[in-house]
């Protein structure tokens, strides 16, 4: 290769729904990317980037990527379009929702986005503030998370908690409900350091994941029954003497309420809920209290199921009760985003919204899109950008029959003909990762991640952001913001001027690619070693008073004063999953084996599922099932089987194997329904967890059969 074709060097931030926001290297030559490469200087990405991500060029140019405009011209679903130009897609876009709003209002327009991109700009972007400024229904987004962050909030309140890097010094880790090998794996090779260390690794999940086959010691709840679990552990932490009292009477708030309701919430007690021996329940409680500095990496898989914020609760408190919090390398981790400083309300400008203007949740699109909610006006047009609701949301079946009505306008900004793209009347080409200038979101670490614009984009696609711009301009939209190039947008959507940021600016990332926030180092970070929690005590609140059911998470901005609710438990314990033998018997006597959905290795959500080199590494769409529940059903392994419920089927390839427990079915996420018999949320429901309006992918019953 000579001098002049030898590609050139650019930071990148790894865009996908991820914790571990890798900083990334472009190769780019003559406007096209070669190759990438994580970041060697990146103290998480460590020069290593996931299965999914490695070869990122070959999706910026995979030979089905929607190049042009295209417009609908066979029925929903058929995938047949024509090529148009951007005019004539956004005087089309423009000329239907004028009509919808005369027709209808504006509320009969609704978008939908998730973090299928997490950059400032162009993920958590001026789609928002478009659709607000536009009047249209706000789509309450609680896919992940949210009901985690309510509890996580109302114990601790906004803060970064325990320093994913500083686990190195941790002498006891609990990963709990977190698949860290598949979905977190930076994070998880500072937990491998520290276990070549000396350091305990217990990962706490419903089945053998690959992360829990890597650790010291694999502890098997039944699904859903963590909380019972979490409650146990403080019942055996208090009554065998193990609690740091100097600690919980000093930055701790309701102590006593929390022993009382904990007094019989023994490890027999919940054994027989969680079917984890009482004697594994009084070691685990043991170390963690006496094993210091411990620390508690919480998976988003904790809330989902109906007692998933009370799950976070009663876990959230046991760093407090044995002093955890102390140490370097104690307490716990949630989300770090808390002590990042964005400026969600500039992003999605939530004061734009009009008064009254109603909500929808995005888990049950498909219920409004049916007319299952009753709206009125009802839903006559959606736009989809930054998400596949048809494989990732639930009730599948259901969000399908509300795409193919004739009389929704469907428009898609997308990279693929996805499986909800297909049933779109317009699809809009969209900019990938390294054709585009942003700031990635960072979930999981504390660490600000720059994105280069160093490739052109094939073809006529456009950044999304672009994309709103042009639409804004043709509806007249006059905000500043709507005018704002992209590198405006990124000086706007952080507070720079922020103590975290002190010495960081946009010429220092561009510079540098990244930067660490000033909120301590990972080797003398404990930011709650005398509490200074930033909850309204100042402490670690074991009990609330006068709470009321909310939406949390990074958008929090948006809901405020829309979701009022019901007073909350003001104490921590254990509530039973919706669908389960003992809460709905007859249901179980139909299904009687509870599903849980992981994510899977080789996809990134449904990203990637559509590749064929990415789908021969997953795997085609399997089934977990034990030898028992298999010999009852006549299954062998291999067998193509069907996973059904009242909501609706999949079919898979059964795996037999011990690590499922029997009653226990494992399918992961992210298949595309359009290349596979169905998908597994075509079971989920959409029902909403017990805080947060978070989802119960893992509160769902279903029967496994010998398909035809």
């Amino acid at each position: 290769m000579n001098e002049l074709t030898e590609p050139k060097t650019f930071f990148g931030g790894c865009p996908h729904d991820c914790p571990d926001t890798c900083s990334m290297i472009f190769e780019v030559s003559g406007g096209v990317l070669q190759g990438v490469r994580g970041n060697p200087d990146h103290p998480m990405t460590r020069g290593g980037l996931c299965v999914k991500l490695k070869d990122y060029e070959l999706r910026h140019y995979h030979p089905d990527r929607v190049l042009y405009p295209l417009r609908r011209v066979g029925p929903k679903g058929s995938k047949q379009f024509e090529r148009i130009t951007w005019d004539e897609a956004l005087d089309e876009i423009v000329t239907r929702w004028k009509a919808i709003i005369a027709d209808h209002g504006p509320q009969a327009i609704i978008p939908y986005s998730y973090l299928g991109h997490q950059g400032l700009v162009h993920g958590l972007n001026g789609g928002d503030a478009f659709f607000n400024r536009l009047g249209a229904t706000v789509c309450e987004r609680t896919f992940c998370g949210e009901g985690s962050c309510t509890a996580w909030l109302l114990t601790v309140g906004p803060t970064a908690g325990l320093d994913p890097e500083s686990y190195i010094h941790s002498k006891y880790i609990v990963i709990w409900a977190c698949n860290s090998v598949s979905t977190n794996l930076h994070h998880w090779a500072i937990v491998r350091d520290a276990q070549k260390a000396g350091a305990k690794v217990v990962v706490i999940d419903a089945y053998s994941s690959r992360t829990a086959k890597a650790a010291d010691w694999h502890i098997c709840p039944k699904p859903g029954t963590d909380a019972a679990l979490a409650m146990a552990l403080i019942n055996s932490i208090i009554e065998e003497g193990l609690v740091d009292q100097d600690y919980v009477d000093n930055y701790t708030k309701g102590f006593e309420d929390l022993k009382e309701r904990a007094r019989t919430r023994t490890p027999e007690w919940a054994e027989a809920i969680t079917g984890v021996p009482a004697a594994d329940i009084r070691k685990l409680a043991y170390e963690l209290a006496t094993a210091q500095p411990a620390a508690i990496r919480m998976g988003v898989a904790l809330e989902r199921h109906f007692g998933g914020g009370q799950t976070i609760r009663a876990v959230t408190c046991i760093p407090a009760l044995t002093g955890a919090w102390r140490h370097v390398g104690g307490g716990a981790t949630q989300f770090p985003v808390w002590e990042h400083p964005y400026k969600f309300d500039v992003i999605c400008r939530p004061d734009l919204i009009p008064e009254g203007t109603r909500v929808v949740n995005n888990l049950q699109i498909g219920r409004a899109l049916t007319g299952e909610l009753p709206l009125d006006p009802p839903i006559m047009s959606m736009m989809c950008w930054n998400s596949n609701p048809v494989t990732q949301a639930p009730e599948t079946d259901k969000i399908v029959q509300g795409l193919m009505r004739d009389d929704l306008f469907l428009v898609s900004a997308e990279h693929f003909i996805s499986d909800t793209a297909s049933y779109a009347d317009i699809v809009l080409p969209a900019s990938m990762g390294a054709e585009m200038e942003d700031m990635i979101l960072s979930w999981g670490h504390l660490y600000l991640t720059y994105n280069t614009k160093c490739a052109d984009s094939p073809g006529e696609a456009i950044p999304n952001n672009e994309i709103f711009r042009r639409l804004a301009a043709r509806m007249g939209f006059e905000e500043e913001n709507f005018k704002w190039t992209d590198s405006e947008c990124l000086e706007h959507y952080v507070d720079w001027s922020s103590p975290a940021c002190e010495g960081i600016d946009l010429a220092y990332l561009r510079q540098h690619g990244f930067a660490r926030l000033k909120v301590g180092t990972p080797d003398d970070r404990a930011p709650h070693r005398e509490g200074n929690f930033p909850t309204a005590s100042g402490k670690c609140e074991l009990r609330i008073d006068g709470a009321k059911n909310f939406v949390a998470g990074p958008f929090r901005q948006m809901y405020e004063g829309f979701q009022p609710g019901e007073d909350l438990d003001p104490l921590p314990d254990y509530v039973g999953s919706r669908e389960s033998h003992t809460n709905d018997p007859e249901l179980a006597k139909r299904y009687p084996l509870n599903i849980v959905s992981p994510k899977s290795h080789g996809f990134l959500n449904s990203c990637y599922a559509n590749m064929d080199h990415k789908i021969k590494g997953q795997g085609e769409q399997f089934v977990l099932i034990n030898r028992v529940d298999a010999d009852r059903r006549a299954i062998v392994d291999g067998d193509r089987v069907q996973v059904a419920n009242d909501r609706g089927a999949f079919k898979g390839v059964a795996r037999i194997t011990g690590d499922v427990n029997p009653g226990v079915v494992v399918a992961t996420l992210g298949y595309w329904r359009q290349l596979n018999d169905g998908t597994v949320n075509s079971v989920s429901s959409s029902a909403f967890a017990d805080m947060g309006h978070a989802p119960s992918f893992s509160d769902n019953l279903v029967e496994v059969t010998r398909a035809n």
